[in-house]
């Protein structure tokens, strides 16, 4: 968006900072920043803004501790007085984190200097944390209201500095999800640095070590300073099972282990994974779209991107750059590229969907044009989410949406159109939302479950929250005969997918039938459908079947040790199995919070608190789902813990080993539960405590001293309702606080 104010901007001041360069992600540092007034001054209560983007989660200015970090002084030539505040939503997006600067008690004369030292460590302050990610140009923004008008002009050629990775911390190794035998597949490595950002600055050589043979996998690989990635192409196994790589280092530390490959003698579909939901810097997100599109293609593996801008902010000439990037990057069978928007609708006119069109340089229908200065097209507006969805449709497009919980949640009760909202989303970086799929059970609705980012830190497809109230990002895995968009589009129409919170979960449900069933291409409440015959289906499946039961079939391979597996038939909750029996308890507690204040925006809410086991002592604990970090576990003393924790409808908690299984008292404190339990009444089934607010809840329970088994394939007889749907699906939770969800298949008489 181009600045309100261009008047004379080049006279009404200049603005230099020190120093200029490259800084690491998440470091703390100090910068001076020296405003000169221009030709004109400055008038009393007129003002400086030096302007962040929205999407930073850098350290907050204050100017009260000069020995705590992110402290800011300001200071001036003139003989005036300057009042400082810092508002993270002082003006308008992307640039709403503001320092604001008000001229008082007289004025700026031409020359006057008015310096700001962020991060001043004078008096002993760490310096100012930068952000936690990576950006090419990361800018101090710097207006001015030299005429107290309350109109701040944009002064040419604001400082920037390069905000780089730090070094290694971690590795990746990132294999497909389902394959079949001799199919090529590739093997993505990667080294991240604390803050989860790839990092080039590593120089290692690598041991490759399968769990079972793989055709033309090398024995050792080495990674070079100046690489993010590393990508081993052509790889093919020859018998079925299940296949993970670990990476070792040449001393033989266990540096990764790989998502698990299943491998099939024979499949008409396998499994490709998404992050469709997400935004660059020219509308609210970091970097570029292009970077944006070969980060998910280079650095998070993915077979399948779009982009989803904010539709209120993007003019026509970024929307063309998007279609022309959409389709110059996508390569059938290695990257598939999706054109689509977010339409940003209020709650109020049904929230935010998500737009995907099979082909480019579709009409644009937004929610509004508040941040889009060319009003040629506003007749294509859509105001309302029935209007989107009534417009789609009668200009015959060829397109598919979402319904997404971000800022703005979606209410599928007031606004929702089968016929092209296919998937509700129920887990991106803002939380968890299993209400969304709840609501459309209660509503009759059939929907698919996807899960995706929307993160705005250029990181698509490999989303962490950094210092912020958000969570780790989520995938979506689509099940394909190929990739390619056609596919892609079918696969969402049929609901034949699942999501994650970020993790590469191999999850398979399919439905068998005694005798054969009716199996729709499309759902038959909304019009004529396809039929065949069949004696399976496979999740987001439409079926009639006039026999009281069948049987599910679900077959879980996870990243981590699994703590439960849920089969639920809509709004309840069949079974709970766990891979370990109560023969298997050991000593470790437990302690699991989730949940969120409300639907809407700052829905996070805090668990800030702390235990003590009484009359026991702790010999080890792990926090589980602390993804901010600097919100830690800490422990205190021998039993105690305390800690800083938040969830906007996703889960965390912690684990903590005791000397002995039977002794002493869990007591627990957090803003929502206060309770003491006897430990030895904690067992292999949770005690839960409602807290209230959105799906509010502590869990605890006591669980194997070792993970438990990464793998559960399981066969259940389930008794189908008479009347109305069974939507049928599985809920995956592991140890490391991760979950899955299938698409429903469903099933009426």
């Amino acid at each position: 968006m181009k600045p309100r104010s261009t008047y004379l901007a080049e006279r009404l001041g200049s603005v230099a900072l020190s120093p200029l360069g490259k800084f690491e992600a998440g470091s703390y540092e100090t910068f001076t920043l020296t405003f000169t007034a221009g030709d004109y001054g400055t008038d009393e209560s007129g003002s400086i803004k030096i302007l962040m983007r929205l999407a930073s989660d850098l350290g907050r200015p204050q100017f009260e501790n000069p020995k705590e970090s992110n402290y800011v002084t300001v200071e001036t030539t003139a003989d005036v007085n300057l009042v400082c505040r810092y508002d993270a939503y002082a003006s308008t997006r992307p640039w709403t984190k503001t320092l604001h600067i008000i001229v008082s008690d007289g004025h700026l004369s031409p020359g006057d200097t008015v310096t700001i030292r962020f991060g001043d460590r004078r008096s002993g302050s760490p310096g100012w944390r930068l952000q936690t990610f990576c950006e090419e140009k990361f800018e101090f923004r710097t207006t001015i209201d030299a005429f107290s008008t309350h109109e701040w002009a944009v002064l040419p050629n604001s400082p920037t500095i390069e905000i780089v990775p730090g070094p290694v911390d971690s590795w990746k190794a990132v294999l497909p999800t389902m394959r079949r035998i001799d199919e090529t597949f590739r093997l993505g490595l990667k080294a991240e640095d604390a803050m989860g950002n790839p990092t080039d600055q590593a120089d290692h050589t690598l041991i490759l070590v399968a769990n079972a043979p793989i055709v033309g996998l090398p024995k050792t690989v080495t990674m070079n300073l100046g690489e993010k990635t590393l990508v081993i192409e052509d790889l093919s196994v020859t018998e079925p099972g299940n296949i993970t790589i670990q990476v070792h280092d040449l001393d033989g530390t266990v540096l990764a282990d790989s998502n698990p490959l299943r491998i099939e003698q024979e499949a008409s579909l396998v499994a490709y994974w998404g992050d469709l939901h997400a935004q660059s810097n020219e509308t609210v997100g970091t970097n570029t779209a292009r970077q944006y599109f070969e980060f998910g293609r280079d650095c998070a593996f993915l077979d399948v991107c779009s982009h989803q801008a904010n539709d209120f902010q993007i003019p026509q000439c970024f929307w063309d750059e998007l279609n022309r990037i959409t389709a110059e990057l996508n390569d059938p069978g290695k990257f598939v590229t999706i054109p689509g928007y977010e339409w940003s609708g209020n709650p109020a006119v049904g929230g935010d969907r998500n737009v995907y069109f099979k082909r480019e340089n579709r009409p644009i229908r937004r929610c509004s044009h508040v941040l889009v200065d060319d009003l040629s097209d506003v007749a294509f507006d859509a105001p309302t989410a029935n209007e989107l969805f009534a417009s789609l449709i009668a200009a015959k497009e060829d397109v598919v949406c979402y319904a997404h919980c971000g800022g703005r949640p979606a209410d599928i009760k007031f606004a929702h159109d089968g016929r092209i909202e296919h998937s509700v989303e129920v887990h991106s970086g803002h939380g968890s939302f299993e209400w969304i799929l709840n609501d459309a059970f209660e509503m009759g609705y059939r929907v698919g479950v996807v899960c995706n980012s929307d993160g705005h830190r250029g990181r698509i497809g490999a989303y962490y929250p950094g210092a912020s109230h958000f969570v780790t990002g989520g995938l979506a895995c689509f099940f394909l005969p190929e990739l390619t968009r056609d596919a892609v589009f079918a696969s969402i129409r049929q609901r034949h997918h699942y999501g994650t919170t970020g993790a590469r979960i191999f999850l398979h449900v399919t439905a068998n039938f005694s005798s054969p069933a009716t199996i729709f291409g499309d759902d038959p409440a909304l019009g004529p459908a396809t039929e065949q015959t069949a004696n399976k289906a496979i999740m987001g499946d439409i079926v009639r079947f006039n026999h009281d039961n069948m049987e599910l079939v679900v077959d879980v391979v996870g990243t981590a040790g699994l703590e439960r597996v849920e089969i639920r038939n809509g709004l309840k909750v069949l079974e709970t199995i766990r891979p370990y029996t109560i023969d298997d308890l050991g000593t470790r507690i437990r302690v699991i919070w989730q949940g969120a204040e409300h639907r809407g925006r700052r829905r996070h809410t805090s668990w800030d608190g702390n235990a003590r086991f009484k009359g026991n002592k702790i010999l080890r604990a792990q926090a589980v789902n602390f993804w901010n970090p600097y919100r830690n576990l800490d422990r205190c003393g021998e039993d105690g813990l305390a800690w800083q924790s938040f969830t906007p409808g996703s889960l965390a908690g912690f684990d903590a080993w005791l000397e002995n299984a039977t002794e002493g008292t869990l007591s627990l404190h957090t803003p929502h539960l206060e309770c003491d339990i006897p430990v030895q009444d904690i067992g292999f089934e949770p005690k839960i405590y409602d807290c209230g607010g959105l799906d509010r809840k502590v869990t605890i329970q006591r669980m194997p001293d070792e993970a438990p088994s990464n793998e559960l394939q399981l066969r259940r007889c389930i008794d189908l309702l008479k009347s109305g749907d069974n939507p049928l699906y599985v809920c995956v939770t592991q140890e490391d606080g991760h979950q899955a969800w299938s698409s429903p298949i469903y099933i009426f008489h």
